[in-house]
């Protein structure tokens, strides 16, 4: 494997460590995507929810490119081919897991050549070497300084880098061949070997210490905190940073991660077929999944892969003699203890009684029953439950415990962050090709092994922004999209993850149904009486959520809450909050309870701004579009008109109303007999609009002649905007913003030396509040 470069400081970093790291961080990418046999398989899709391959070939390159040009290091005249930098720019949501293929799954778009995308990423390369080589560096490196954005699309590849191994370990293994000095873990605590020797080695008894117990250890109450400063100097992602201080009562942790081992005795408890183990949410994907053993576990029974696309029928399981070295490693389901056709035998819980293989990277191996389980958060929770006895799976505060004994952050002793070492003890950054045996690196001085790597460990919480969160101006929607109560926590990275997700401040997540490299512990609570609620530190999202398509979700917690007093929190993502039914309720009256509402009267404005600047009437973008009836107005001007907004409730109502759909709503405090109904005529709405829900505003969309915001008042980070919209507004175009909070003297610094003031006019709205409006314009170049 390649060896993966330290993680370098912002605060002192040479021009040179930036360039090897950046490199390293390519060539990394480059050298996994080499496994690949041939160039078909880049077509592939190894999950169903999933693009296919060549996507995550070309998305990292082209994300710094995005980044640079947001951070200023390049000029949006500057791209290199910004047909690729839309294409390969958004991947698919997360979505749920019986969610139908979008056309760019299913396989209607026709991708580029291998060829084009290679020769792409090679010039994204040059064009960053020459930036790092010429461009001034001014340290220290923060969220302020323009090389912040070079920080971030290396440690996007990072965690791209994890991501492609995860969908390649889903291929089939016959699309895939091992590169050269790629090595597993051995199955128990013993000696490294390679690939050849870890095939040999497994014919063999007594490698070292098997794991046959996982005793719980014992943690007292103390206070956690929690929470990335602002002046740590190295790159973090948004979600990082915030300061939290909670009280963490007693509780006991298992010593280990659950291993294989531990998980087949519940696949054998009939784990997988008992419905009281599993939540709601969880039974209905494992229905849905038809799913019997964890995802990577091989068996002969056929079962449904989860693959994607012409690989939808695909079985991994199914009777195979695959031979690697000279030796069968799996064959007709059986684990081989000889290499001759002959199962192993278990004396008192060895290693070789069992039908399950693992596929691993590149092989089906023998299952290595010391090495820990791979599971999504449903999996891991059912075994919690029929362990019984109130086990349940960790929280971010008592994580943070069993990570380290609370040290402080001292701006001058930055090894008090793990991943700064330069001897990390753990399995991270590909120091294997695998998971390692669940006891092979030491343990914290408290007793527990693996906190730091080896694989994601799932959390109860609910992800979500820590007080204090503020977005990223370079990557808007990197988290708080995630911030919807339907996304849990993982901690502590994996085997093949950067040395940046072992820190003491990374905090990632997933949806429940997901795959990763991503294993469990147990946690259980102590001193409590039984007829008393436990009372933990675990963070829910209780913001009311809807989804386009599905309606309002109902928020739960993984916790029996007979059992369990949780923190309910709102979402840190202020979208959700405005997002409601309430807003929803006063947008529909404010907008179609008369005859020439207050959003039709700036509309007004603006469109006689547009006509006296003779402004072209090819395409034009309304950026919150509300309820739509705005939209409607503006579009008499144009020939194609976009609707968009951050509320899923508001372009659900657009669309019902666009097909002529009524809407019923009753404004807060007034009495439900005088509910009313919001109506646009058929006959009223232009043909020529698109309603689309947005979380922020991707190449895809296109150049537009004009663009009329009226969300400013409700973005997290006002800047990233002030950036990006003057690259989608065509040069002869006009941007016209309402606005309570932003006028002229507010924009005139974001938009300095990209756009100029052109128009200004000042409203009051129903209750006195002074509404800006504002129309710019792209600057005269002299």
């Amino acid at each position: 494997m390649e060896i993966y470069l330290h993680l370098p400081y912002t605060i002192l970093v040479p021009p040179n460590d930036i360039l090897a790291y950046f490199e390293n961080s390519y060539d990394l990418n480059e050298s996994l995507f080499s496994a690949l046999k041939d160039e078909s398989v880049f077509y592939r899709r190894p999950d169903r929810l999933r693009l296919p391959l060549l996507f995550y070939y070309g998305h990292t390159a082209c994300v710094y490119i995005n980044k640079l040009i947001l951070a200023g290091l390049m000029k949006p005249e500057d791209r290199i081919n910004p047909n690729y930098e839309t294409l390969f720019e958004t991947g698919v949501d997360e979505m749920s897991w019986d969610d139908t293929e979008n056309f760019r799954m299913g396989g209607q778009l026709k991708w580029p050549k291998l060829d084009n995308v290679v020769d792409y990423r090679r010039k994204v390369r040059d064009v960053i070497i020459n930036i790092i080589k010429k461009t001034p560096l001014q340290l220290p490196i923060n969220m302020d300084s323009p090389w912040w954005g070079l920080f971030m699309g290396m440690d996007h590849e990072r965690i791209h880098i994890e991501t492609s191994s995860v969908l390649i370990r889903q291929l089939p293994v016959e699309l895939v061949e091992c590169p050269p000095g790629w090595k597993y873990a051995p199955d128990t605590k013993g000696t490294v070997t390679t690939r050849k020797q870890f095939f040999l080695k497994q014919s063999q008894e007594g490698l070292g210490e098997e794991v046959f117990s996982n005793p719980m250890i014992q943690v007292e109450a103390q206070e956690a905190s929690f929470g990335k400063p602002l002046d740590f100097p190295s790159f973090g992602w948004d979600n990082e940073y915030g300061d939290l201080h909670c009280r963490v009562p007693a509780f006991e942790a298992s010593q280990f991660l659950v291993s294989n081992r531990e998980f087949l005795d519940f696949l054998k408890a009939g784990g997988y077929e008992t419905e009281r183990f599993w939540s709601a949410e969880g039974w209905m994907w494992l229905q849905f999944r038809r799913a019997k053993h964890p995802t990577f576990w091989v068996c002969d029974k056929g079962c449904k892969s989860g693959c994607g696309g012409e690989l939808e029928a695909l079985t991994h399981c199914k009777p195979v003699e695959r031979v690697a070295h000279g030796q069968n490693s799996y064959c007709n389901g059986h684990i081989e203890a000889d290499g001759n056709g002959h199962q192993g035998h278990d004396e008192g819980g060895g290693r070789h009684n069992c039908k399950f293989g693992l596929r691993v990277m590149f092989d089906v191996i023998p299952m290595p029953m010391n090495w820990p389980v791979e599971v999504n958060y449903h999996e891991a929770k059912a075994f919690c439950v029929w362990k019984g006895r109130d086990y349940r799976l960790p929280c971010e505060a008592e994580f943070n415990i069993l990570k380290n004994d609370q040290v402080p952050y001292d701006e001058s002793d930055i090894l008090s962050d793990v991943a700064f070492l330069e001897e990390l003890d753990v399995n991270s950054q590909g120091k294997f090709g695998s998971t390692t045996p669940v006891n092979f690196f030491p343990a914290t001085p408290r007793g527990f092994h693996d906190v730091h790597g080896n694989v994601w460990q799932w959390a109860e919480d609910h992800f979500n922004g820590l007080p204090g969160f503020q977005t990223s101006p370079l990557y808007d929607d990197f988290s708080s999209p995630c911030f919807d109560g339907r996304h849990n926590l993982i901690l502590g990275g994996s085997w093949i993850s950067s040395a940046s997700a072992a820190s003491r401040f990374a905090r990632y997540a997933f949806r429940r149904h997901f795959f990763q490299h991503m294993g469990f512990r147990l946690a259980r609570s102590l001193h409590h009486e039984d007829d008393a609620k436990i009372s933990l530190p675990v963070r829910c999202v209780n913001s009311d959520i809807f989804v386009l398509g599905d309606g309002p979700i109902k928020q739960e917690c993984g916790l029996d809450e007979k059992k369990f007093d949780v923190v309910w929190v709102p979402s840190t993502n202020m979208h959700y909050q405005y997002d409601n039914e309430a807003s929803l309720n006063k947008s529909l009256h404010d907008e179609y309870s008369s005859e020439n509402p207050e959003s039709l009267q700036l509309i007004s404005q603006g469109s006689e701004w547009i006509k006296e600047m003779c402004i072209p009437r090819d395409r034009v973008l309304h950026l919150g579009c509300s309820t739509g009836r705005s939209t409607h107005q503006l579009a008499k001007l144009f020939d194609e008109t976009l609707g968009q907004d951050f509320s899923a409730r508001f372009i659900d109502a657009c669309l019902k109303l666009q097909q002529g759909e009524p809407i019923t709503y009753a404004l807060e405090g007034v009495a439900k007999l005088s509910e009313r109904q919001a109506v646009f005529p058929p006959s009223a709405m232009p043909p020529n609009i698109t309603f689309k829900l947005m979380t922020w505003l991707p190449n895809e969309v296109g150049f537009f002649d004009a663009i009329y915001s009226s969300l400013f008042d409700r973005v997290q980070n006002i800047k990233s905007w002030t950036v990006r919209l003057p690259e989608v507004l065509k040069k002869q175009g006009v941007l016209i913003i309402a606005s309570k909070k932003y006028g002229r003297d507010e924009l005139a610094p974001l938009f300095a030396g990209r756009l100029e003031l052109a128009r200004l006019a000042d409203f009051s709205d129903s209750t006195g509040q002074e509404i800006h409006l504002t129309a710019w314009r792209h600057c005269v170049e002299i």
